[in-house]
């Protein structure tokens, strides 16, 4: 039939139903993810920045999630599992809440690249990347400095917290890089999920999210809340933390959330845009 409908479908409400449950196909995600990568490169500079700040603020709460869990769980082999769905907290709060984390950034806003892959994009892509970068960063110090001087934890979450942070950033440039790049790819999992995902956001974020954190994955925002709490009281050094955990972690992000996923994302998709 010219409308595709079959013998099960019998009115237009049922059309429009079976419409509706349809996920959306590889190329029709590929646009939603392109637009938002467009809205993205056209926003102000403030904008951006004010937002990345708050992104660095709120994903610190992904380190006290994981916290917490570890200090109110019994000490068993299967407390590891449990205290793990603490690190996905901080990326509720950042993605359900539209602010702007640098991991998202390094998918959507290639996204408009592939198709468009001149000088201007590029330079409004790397804009963006240095913007929302060194904001998170801005905003991970400052809840670092909060969590370390704010009389807010207490001695035995403050512990937990300085080991998971001496546990994050102690694995080595090389270690550090290769951890980051499945980091990416789940991340960028989740920024092409969640369009055709409807109703099923939060899921689809926490079970990636605690992917990352059961994994060891190294996550370049997440990973400077812990990196900055060590900094801002003398137990890491700069040239230490950003040349053996921040510099790698982030190579090691955007190699698998775009080099990786993007670009094979891009790649089934090519063909179908070339025929048009």
């Amino acid at each position: 039939m010219a409308d595709n409908r079959s013998e099960l479908i019998e009115s237009d409400d049922e059309h429009k139903t079976v419409t509706d449950a349809s996920a959306l196909s590889a190329k029709l995600v590929f646009e939603v993810i392109r637009r938002s990568g467009e809205e993205e490169l056209e926003r102000p500079f403030k904008s951006l920045f004010w937002s990345g700040i708050a992104a660095g603020i709120l994903i610190s709460f992904s380190v006290l999630g994981e916290a917490y869990l570890r200090g109110s769980l019994p000490d068993t082999e299967w407390r590891y599992l449990v205290e793990n769905m603490g690190y996905s907290l901080g990326f509720l709060l950042v993605i359900l809440g539209r602010m702007q984390l640098f991991t998202e950034n390094t998918i959507t806003t290639v996204v408009p690249l592939a198709l468009r892959p001149d000088m201007t994009c590029f330079t409004q892509m790397m804009r963006l990347w240095t913007i929302v970068l060194g904001a998170n960063v801005v905003g991970a110090f400052i809840a670092a400095y909060f969590l370390a001087y704010g009389d807010v934890l207490s001695p035995e979450v403050a512990g937990i917290v300085t080991d998971l942070s001496h546990h994050a950033t102690g694995m080595g440039a090389w270690e550090s890089m290769m951890r980051g790049i499945p980091a990416g790819i789940l991340i960028a999992a989740i920024v092409w999920m969640l369009p055709s995902g409807r109703g099923s956001q939060v899921p689809i974020i926490i079970i990636f999210t605690w992917l990352i954190a059961m994994g060891d994955f190294t996550h370049v925002v997440a990973g400077s809340v812990e990196m900055a709490y060590l900094m801002v009281q003398g137990d890491l050094g700069v040239l230490a933390g950003f040349g053996a955990f921040f510099v790698p972690t982030f190579v090691g992000n955007v190699i698998g959330g775009t080099v990786v996923f993007t670009m094979l994302a891009w790649a089934q998709i090519a063909p179908e845009i070339e025929e048009e």
